[in-house]
């Protein structure tokens, strides 16, 4: 049985929209394989979510990530190691945002992380996927996913591949990890990782994206933590799902005291 009055000992920042609400609870259990557990799990995700507007999907709207409570949690936590992931960066461009305000909420995002010690990784758009999506394929996923969007299929291409380069740039600038999703682990929506690959695709990007000195030097007592939690899967159950600390839904704004989530090993979980 897990240690109940177990304290954290780490830190982990996620921030995305679908991809990363799809796949939580696996982001979670890789980063912890790698960097020990229990933790303490900041998360700003949600469909539709935006960096740095509010966003509307159905009945249900939200703060932009720049904007949720996050950032001051963050800022009046405890020190203790911080590993940040951040993903799902394209959302904005069909929300009608340009390239450089998008590159400038997620500098910000980086920047607050930094001042927090945090080592980064950071997906980069799936570019390979979203030039090779048909006029056809675009207008019907557009249709489902953004229906506000007026946006033409060449206009959202061009704008992408805009961020694309921006982040690569802001990658090097500021000395963190970008990893480039390949097209064989989306699926046919291009934007999405596919349901039956997410585990060996964030996998293989935490693996990929580890500073290997520093991990190997940890190497011994991070790897019965890592045996044990890949066998017991009860680990990543949630004891409480998490809920929005702040959401509107059918026009009322609804409240959650944070953290308002928790796994089995007394990882505690704030969505924000």
């Amino acid at each position: 049985m897990p240690d109940r009055m177990q304290t954290p000992v780490n830190r982990i920042v996620l921030l995305g929209a679908s991809n990363l609400t799809f796949s939580l609870r696996i982001i979670i259990q890789l980063l912890q394989q790698q960097y020990g557990a229990p933790s303490e799990v900041l998360v700003a995700a949600g469909h539709g979510r935006s960096y740095g507007q509010n966003s509307v999907v159905l009945v249900r709207e939200l703060p932009g990530i720049v904007q949720c409570g996050l950032w001051e949690q963050l800022r009046v936590s405890r020190p203790q190691p911080v590993y940040a992931f951040l993903t799902d960066i394209g959302n904005d461009i069909p929300y009608g945002y340009s390239p450089d305000q998008i590159l400038r909420w997620v500098s910000w995002c980086i920047q607050q992380l930094q001042q927090n010690g945090a080592r980064i990784v950071m997906t980069n758009l799936p570019m390979a996927s979203v030039r090779a999506m048909s006029e056809r394929r675009f207008w019907m996923l557009k249709n489902i996913l953004f229906p506000t969007c007026r946006l033409s299929r060449d206009e959202i291409v061009e704008r992408a591949c805009a961020v694309h380069q921006g982040l690569c740039e802001l990658a090097a600038q500021h000395q963190l990890v970008l990893y480039e999703p390949q097209p064989e682990w989306m699926s046919v929506d291009g934007i999405h990782v596919s349901l039956w690959k997410r585990r060996a695709f964030y996998r293989q990007l935490f693996c990929h994206c580890t500073n290997l000195a520093a991990f190997y030097a940890d190497r011994a007592r991070l790897a019965s933590v890592a045996d044990r939690r890949e066998d017991d899967l009860s680990c990543f159950s949630w004891q409480q799902r998490p809920r929005f600390a702040v959401r509107r839904l059918f026009g009322k704004v609804l409240h959650a005291a944070q953290p308002s989530g928790r796994l089995a090993d007394n990882t505690t979980v704030a969505l924000y």
